[in-house]
């Protein structure tokens, strides 16, 4: 089933996300559907929380760049109860940052290249890896949401300033884009 993305403004983008165990309801076709939503939306990422969800649940499918990645070919993985627990600060990157929960808005943003996450897979097999690259941006993207953080929250002032003004378009729904949202009335 394809799932409605909540859009900025919504509250659940702004809270912190729970932990969830195996007997969390329907959690394999939740899983499921996250990817089906992700895919109806060209995306690459999808957190709970842009489903409505204030659970710590992400989907990744980086295998739709796989031509221009092609070390993500059949990259496809789901993160239960993620955690960025070190940010390797020696190196990092400016690129440009869009989301699904934000139409229209794209910023350059400086991250870490190296960070360190635990999580548990669709199995519930624990995991504790250093990741490195385009991976560890999207990882940060999407885990952000988890802790109520969206990208614009790591701009500069004036870089806020300037997104202001498109942030509240989106609130007011007044934007295009070609998948099913949900925003705030």
């Amino acid at each position: 089933m394809i799932l409605p993305i909540y859009t900025y403004g919504q509250p659940v983008l702004r809270k912190v996300a729970e932990d969830i165990d195996k007997d969390y309801p329907n959690l394999t076709q939740l899983i499921q559907d996250m990817y089906d939503t992700l895919d109806r939306s060209e995306g690459i990422g999808l957190a709970a929380p842009q489903v409505g969800l204030n659970i710590r649940l992400v989907v990744i499918n980086l295998d739709i760049i796989s031509e221009d990645y092609p070390e993500y070919k059949g990259y496809i993985h789901t993160f239960i109860n993620p955690y960025i627990e070190e940010y390797d600060e020696t190196e990092t990157d400016i690129m440009e940052e869009g989301c699904l929960s934000l139409p229209g808005v794209h910023e350059s943003v400086k991250r870490p290249k190296r960070i360190r996450v635990t999580y548990l897979d669709e199995n519930f097999q624990e995991h504790d890896e250093w990741v490195t690259g385009y991976l560890a941006r999207v990882m940060q993207h999407e885990f952000d949401h988890l802790d109520g953080v969206v990208f614009t929250d790591h701009l500069t002032g004036l870089r806020k300033q300037l997104t202001r003004a498109k942030l509240q378009q989106i609130i007011k729904g007044k934007f295009n884009c070609a998948y099913k949202v949900k925003v705030k009335r």
